[in-house]
């Protein structure tokens, strides 16, 4: 019976995913790793390498679902809120995303693949630029500014659940504050993108 390494490989990112997010980079084996998946050890080095290549890997495939999910959803950036809704569902979804980006954070050493993401998001600016200039979006905003803002208000949630349900006073796992968060996500989301900003001082 012939081995399935996509399926090797996938249960191996899956698995690595998961310590990553609870251990971080520092915190976690690959010897666990190779655990949780089920998979030899020797397999996962021979697969990816050493621990921060497969870190890196990690993290651009979450990070490459990510934008898979919200793509697929239909959301553009052309509707900033349903956008930041999309991107809100994922994030409540796969919160092991925010926690390992909160590890990277933490991180001194150069973020995982940072010239392809870096040409990810300001892809994002651009098209949120040519937006404001086509009048669909109000302009006087940075569009970069906007950018983030709008990663932070849909992953912010997710990222310090404890500080939500301190300011909320509402459990994330009830669904009905899950629904009334992401409409405030989307609805922020298209005033912040929409609204004509009053010059500094003001």
């Amino acid at each position: 019976m012939a081995w399935d390494t996509e399926a090797t490989r996938r249960a191996l990112r899956d698995a690595a995913a998961i310590e990553f997010a609870e251990h971080g980079l520092e915190g976690t084996t690959m010897t666990r790793i190779a655990q949780r998946a089920g998979i030899n050890k020797e397999r996962l080095y021979n697969y990816f390498g050493d621990k921060r290549a497969l870190w890196d890997t990690v993290l651009g495939d979450q990070l490459e679902r990510l934008a898979s999910a919200v793509t697929l959803s239909g959301a553009a950036l052309d509707d900033v809120g349903e956008f930041a809704g999309a991107s809100f569902d994922y994030h409540a979804e796969h919160p092991e995303l925010a926690r390992l980006l909160q590890w990277e954070g933490l991180d001194r050493a150069p973020a995982a693949d940072a010239e392809r993401r870096t040409a990810h998001y300001r892809d994002k600016v651009a098209r949120l630029a040519a937006a404001q200039r086509d009048g669909v979006l109000a302009g006087g905003v940075d569009p970069a500014h906007l950018a983030f803002a709008l990663i932070a208000l849909a992953a912010w949630w997710h990222t310090v659940p404890q500080l939500a349900e301190m300011v909320t006073g509402a459990d994330a796992g009830d669904a009905d504050e899950r629904d009334r968060r992401r409409a405030f996500v989307v609805e922020a989301a298209r005033r912040l993108a929409t609204a004509r900003p009053s010059p500094l001082g003001a």
